[in-house]
């Protein structure tokens, strides 16, 4: 994409998903309608389809030729997304902690065309936190340049991780634990990407949709971030998938730890 293109979509998607955010903060306070998706914990409220069905209309209007992958809805990848434009949309990302704190949750919107990371975005609502950009724009805090990763040995960083994976010791996921400074879980992929970015935490490890990836890929592989399955393959990004984030020395001993070569 040709610059000045870049930079229209970069306005455009912020301006985007600051209205997004403003509906969102209205709903705050006001009775949600709550259903579930794949299981108990899997929520989705009357909010999301609203964000996904207003950013979708922008988007659409805008590029009518793009593809859109949404949370919300098939939810399912195309598989020629890898032609053009392809915009990635996670209306609320941390759906359980928006119904029960009412914090902690992030609207994201990653971009790729013919395949390749082109743009990223992540609006911590509630903190009023915008990170955006890619490797053409450089990766911003709001206005503020975000600085390259550090790359460190794992067990000079602090370490992000899923939950359920954690508890059952999923790929040796308790050894990485005993190798690294601590843990922190913050229950949403948005959220823990804002902290990765800040350099607060020095890798994520999860499973991850390819909404929850998308935006966040694009802006810590431009700050120096690998982002590849726990075997060391690159991810697919067309389903749900175990990943690390890490800068490099750190994911190659999560790598070589999680696939039981650390014995």
């Amino acid at each position: 994409m040709e610059q000045e293109a870049l930079y229209r979509l970069s306005r455009s998607l912020q301006k985007w998903i600051l209205e997004a955010a403003a509906y969102t903060r209205t709903q705050i306070k006001q009775p949600l309608t709550v259903s579930t998706k794949s299981g108990p914990n899997d929520l989705v409220t009357n909010v999301d389809c609203a964000n996904q069905a207003f950013l979708a209309e922008k988007i659409k209007t805008a590029y009518p030729n793009a593809q859109l992958v949404g949370e919300e809805g098939a939810g399912e990848v195309p598989d020629d997304w890898q032609q053009g434009l392809t915009f990635f949309i996670d209306p609320i990302d941390g759906t359980m902690n928006f119904v029960k704190q009412r914090a902690n949750f992030a609207i994201m919107i990653g971009v790729y065309e013919d395949g390749q990371p082109l743009f990223g975005i992540i609006y911590d609502v509630m903190a009023d936190q915008l990170f955006w950009g890619g490797p053409q724009l450089g990766i911003f805090e709001n206005e503020a340049a975000l600085k390259n990763a550090v790359d460190e040995p794992l067990q000079e960083g602090l370490i992000c991780v899923n939950t359920r994976m954690l508890v059952t010791n999923e790929a040796h996921l308790q050894e990485v634990l005993y190798q690294c400074s601590g843990v922190r879980i913050y229950g949403s992929a948005g959220i823990t990407f804002a902290h990765l970015l800040k350099g607060q935490v020095q890798a994520y490890i999860s499973k991850l949709a390819p909404w929850d990836i998308a935006a966040g890929r694009v802006l810590a592989e431009t700050l120096g971030f690998q982002v590849l399955q726990f075997d060391g393959q690159p991810i697919s990004m067309m389903r749900k998938e175990g990943m690390i984030i890490a800068p490099k020395q750190a994911i190659q001993e999560i790598v070589t730890i999680m696939n039981g070569s650390n014995d």
